[in-house]
């Protein structure tokens, strides 16, 4: 069956990791700056996610596993080393809940896709579990096509585009701007920001 691809706002939202290992450990480090409320669930954890929970990022409970550790939580993922504890987890959860088991992509709800940022530009590549390795290889290539420019590019694209749906009418002119500054002109011209001024001042004036 083929995957539906989607970006989720886990803001303010529990997520539990069980496992306090490697794995656990790109766990949590992928899910950073999304909001989430997250919480680890292990009996040990790396020096990473010990000091992720002193720093109150993260709160740890350091514990074996019980279904109760899954109470209000939105996405799951059973990061253990214990194939059969994985799966244990994967019963215990209700089914309004997304779980995701480290060791079987197969019996999961979702899978994290290869995949990187640029500011607000979010990048992922996925093969549907064919070849992590050539996810990684095509994400590394983006990574040098789509480089830390493109961070302040899409930031001026955000702001650029706000203003342009408040203070243009004109379907057409809109649509017109709207293209214009996702040129690569507006990319390498280091006054975009004038540039586009003046283009939204000479609308205004028409």
């Amino acid at each position: 069956m083929k995957s539906y691809p989607i970006m989720l706002q886990l803001e303010g939202k529990k997520v539990v990791v069980i496992g306090g290992g490697k794995v656990a450990a790109r766990k949590v480090s992928g899910l950073m700056g999304t909001g989430a409320d997250i919480t680890v669930i292990s009996p040990e954890v790396t020096d990473e996610l010990r000091e992720l929970d002193c720093d109150r990022k993260i709160s740890w409970k350091e514990k074996i596993f019980s279904k109760e550790d899954l109470d209000g939580a939105f996405m799951i993922f059973a990061a253990t080393n214990d194939k059969d504890l994985n799966h244990y987890i994967r019963g215990q959860a209700a089914d309004h809940q997304l779980v995701i088991l480290a060791d079987d992509p197969a019996g999961s709800d979702f899978h994290v896709p290869s995949h990187f940022r640029r500011g607000r530009l979010s990048i992922a590549v996925s093969t549907g579990g064919a070849s992590p390795i050539l996810a990684s290889q095509i994400r590394k290539r983006l990574e040098k096509e789509y480089d830390e420019s493109y961070e302040d590019y899409v930031e001026f694209l955000f702001l650029a585009r706000q203003r342009i749906l408040a203070e243009v009418h004109d379907i057409t002119l809109k649509r017109k701007l709207l293209t214009l500054i996702a040129s690569p002109e507006f990319l390498n011209n280091k006054n975009r920001e004038t540039e586009f001024t003046r283009l939204i001042e000479e609308v205004s004036t028409n």
